[in-house]
């Protein structure tokens, strides 16, 4: 019998949660996988655009559910999202694309920064990442499931960020965000290693420069960061946000079967020289 590779692809009977699914990128991948048949939640600040959206998928027939969730409140993590579990069930797909940040994250420049700023950001963003992963895979164990983590890094957790590509903007490098990037990529590795055996894949997908809004600005990317940057890549654009959901569905399907641990980069080739 001829295997039906298309219908590897689909995630029909599959609870996926997605942190920060209301992102850029995060809504995104929470539309792929609704469209691919799965139950989705959505675990986002935005309470209206959470309201507003869910409504919208749900009548055009897709599973899919808002609620709140602040991944930066760090001390109460653990016990929300334990009780997000307890009432929504474990999830098949987990999926952390949150991109928690202090006020002051547009300042997170070598010649800016402060050390409160890096520890700050640090805590509320790897860290976070770090812990809701473990959280959703010691609940995957315990239920003796097998299941899919994705984890949103950046092709700056692994390499420098190229500082030519800011002239004549106002926007800067940023050492909290390669730190954080390169830490959850070996995050990933790190998990991968552990939860192998309990057939629980982990994975993280590195974008390069995605069309949109600067964090911590909330403006339009500067028309010469996006020359100067497209410039770099070997396919001469940035890159756009369905491009990302669609490497997080093939992860989060029967597809990606044998991939784990593993680093995807979809940043146009801007690494390969």
């Amino acid at each position: 019998m001829m295997s039906n590779y298309l219908h590897k692809f689909r995630l029909d009977k599959k609870s996926a949660y997605v942190i920060g699914g209301l992102g850029l990128i995060g809504k995104e991948i929470s539309k792929a996988y609704a469209m691919a048949g799965a139950k989705v939640i959505i675990l986002d600040v935005k309470k209206k655009e959470g309201i507003l959206f869910e409504k919208k998928m749900q009548n055009l027939g897709y599973k899919l559910k808002y609620i709140y969730f602040d991944c930066s409140k760090t001390k109460n993590l653990e016990k929300n999202f334990l009780k997000i579990l307890r009432n929504c069930g474990k999830p098949n797909i987990f999926t952390n694309c949150s991109y928690p940040q202090t006020k002051d994250w547009s300042k997170n420049s070598f010649d800016k920064i402060t050390y409160n700023s890096l520890r700050k950001n640090i805590d509320i963003h790897l860290n976070s990442y770090i812990w809701l992963a473990k959280l959703v895979a010691e609940r995957m164990v315990k239920n003796k499931d097998s299941g899919s983590i994705i984890q949103l890094s950046s092709i700056y957790g692994l390499v420098g960020q190229d500082t030519n590509i800011y002239k004549n903007t106002k926007m800067k490098e940023n050492l909290s965000y390669s730190v954080i990037k390169g830490g959850i990529i070996n995050l990933t590795r790190q998990m991968a290693s552990y939860y192998g055996k309990f057939s629980i894949r982990v994975n993280s997908i590195c974008p390069g420069a995605i069309k949109g809004h600067v964090a911590g600005l909330q403006l339009k990317q500067d028309s010469n960061f996006i020359k100067q940057y497209s410039k770099t890549t070997p396919l001469k654009r940035m890159g756009n946000a369905e491009e990302i959901a669609s490497v997080a569905l093939f992860l989060a399907s029967y597809a990606a079967s044998y991939i784990t641990g593993s680093t995807i980069l979809v940043d146009g080739g801007k690494t390969a020289i």
